[in-house]
């Protein structure tokens, strides 16, 4: 990693590949319902910022691959840290669909 590498974000359409090879992952949207309405990537869940204290009632095991998204990347990283903090081992934050260059679903 060089030195501005760390002024750029992650490279969602990367971490996408490896979400989809990697299995029985979880993608995670954590932004607003509405937000989720307006647009997202498929096969997304939505499970806003603020409720992320139910991830137990999608993602069971806590050594699941989840990978997490918003709009810029700034909420899917407080979420990446919460989850670390809830017990997941396995996350990794995906940075913001403003990014994102595939298919939206609505």
């Amino acid at each position: 990693m060089g030195f501005f590498d760390f002024f750029t974000g992650p490279d969602i359409n990367q971490g996408l590949k490896e979400y989809h090879a990697a299995s029985g992952a979880v993608l995670l949207d954590v932004r607003t319902p509405e937000e989720y309405r307006e647009g997202h990537i498929p096969g997304s869940r939505n499970l806003p910022l603020q409720s992320l204290e139910q991830a137990g009632k999608i993602i069971q095991n806590r050594n699941t691959p989840v990978f997490v998204y918003c709009r810029s990347g700034s909420r899917s990283s407080q979420a990446r840290s919460i989850l670390s903090r809830m017990g997941y081992s396995n996350v990794k934050n995906l940075g913001g669909i403003i990014s994102y260059s595939g298919q939206i679903e609505y």
